[in-house]
């Protein structure tokens, strides 16, 4: 019998190590969007509950990966970089995302707002330019059980026509205008939202909204975002 019990309590641990293990940390996810994302006003209960899902560590190089949480972008090679967590909360939120959206990304990275994404709408495609982090983007979405983000290596400078017109598109790349491409595969109704203006330096993160078949766009707020590169 205390063999049994001994046991039981060995098999009850193995399975919540395992359990743990596929999403560990999640007191420093609820952490972050209390302190970086809440408190600067982000409100949409489905934004903050992805905020809160998505294994933010598991998007970051292995080295990079003990300030995962940290109200910073950070590193993930060839140039680029994951996001702040505030503006990938911010422009999830802007776009006003449903369940029953179709959204394209504009630069996949490691795949950490497509997957902020997949968490809220009905599918999402992602475009990324750079092959090593698409192929990787496309494993560790996958690994991660995201079945409704297809990923494509591409310049996305054209979009992804195919599958258009989009609810909404977000685009995490600074872009010196707004690629005509992707304001004709906006659906009418839906938001865009994009980083403008000169590389390297400051930019304005845009809103972009179509009505009767018209772009109209605002200024939102100063950001910094890696250029937008194309082949």
């Amino acid at each position: 019998m205390f063999y049994r019990i001994i046991l039981f309590i060995a098999v009850f641990l193995l399975k919540c190590e395992i359990s743990n293990a596929q999403y560990p940390r999640q007191d420093e996810r609820n952490q972050m969007v209390s302190a970086q994302i809440e408190a600067r006003g982000v409100t949409d209960a489905a934004t903050l509950k992805a905020m809160r899902t998505v294994p933010r560590h598991l998007f970051v190089p292995s080295n990079e990966a003990s300030r995962a949480y940290y109200d910073s972008p950070l590193p993930i090679g060839y140039g680029q970089t994951i996001s702040q967590p505030y503006i990938v909360a911010y422009m999830t939120e802007v776009i006003q995302p449903k369940e029953n959206f179709k959204v394209l990304e504009i630069g996949t990275g490691s795949g950490y707002q497509a997957a902020v994404l997949a968490e809220i709408v009905d599918k999402v495609y992602t475009i990324e330019i750079v092959k090593e982090l698409g192929g990787q983007a496309t494993s560790r979405l996958k690994t991660l059980g995201y079945s409704n983000v297809e990923v494509k290596i591409a310049d996305g400078y054209h979009g992804w026509p195919e599958h258009g017109p989009f609810d909404a598109i977000v685009v995490t790349a600074a872009a010196e205008f707004i690629p005509p491409p992707l304001i004709e595969q906006l659906a009418e109704g839906g938001k865009m939202v994009i980083p403008v203006g000169s590389p390297f330096m400051v930019q304005t993160l845009m809103l972009v909204e179509k009505k009767n078949g018209k772009a109209r766009s605002r200024s939102l707020f100063p950001v910094r975002f890696v250029p937008f590169t194309r082949q």
